[in-house]
């Protein structure tokens, strides 16, 4: 079994996590939050914040060498599921279908602040 630890350029901090890792032909993306690079807090607009997350993600797909097309599964983490709709009218317009599986849960609290976590599975 082969390990490709992924990590875009120019991090901030040092957290103890590889963006992705590459098992074989499986690419195990890390949560991704959507903040803002110049504050490192969320923005204020919600679809901001998603656009974020998953401007993110493609750029980690890129990396490692595959597109938004490769995502099989998608899991989202959301302080308040109210914010479903939101989230659902910006996340159309990174997928075509077939859509990836998905799950959607309320999780409370989230790190900075953030009103999204996203973590995903993609293959080749």
């Amino acid at each position: 079994m082969t390990h490709q630890h992924i990590n875009l350029p120019h991090r901030p901090g040092n957290f103890p996590f590889s963006d992705a890792v590459m098992v074989n032909d499986t690419l195990y993306l890390a949560g991704r939050l959507g903040l803002d690079p110049a504050t490192r807090k969320p923005p204020e607009n919600v679809e901001q914040e998603v656009r974020l997350i998953f401007d993110g993600i493609s750029r980690v797909l890129e990396q490692a060498g595959l597109t938004m097309n490769h995502l099989v599964f998608v899991q989202v983490f959301c302080s308040d599921v109210k914010l479903f709709d939101q989230f659902n009218t910006v996340y159309r317009t990174y997928f075509q279908e077939p859509f990836p599986a998905r799950a959607f849960l309320g999780s409370g609290t989230l790190l900075y602040g953030c009103r999204f976590e996203v973590q995903c599975i993609a293959a080749k």
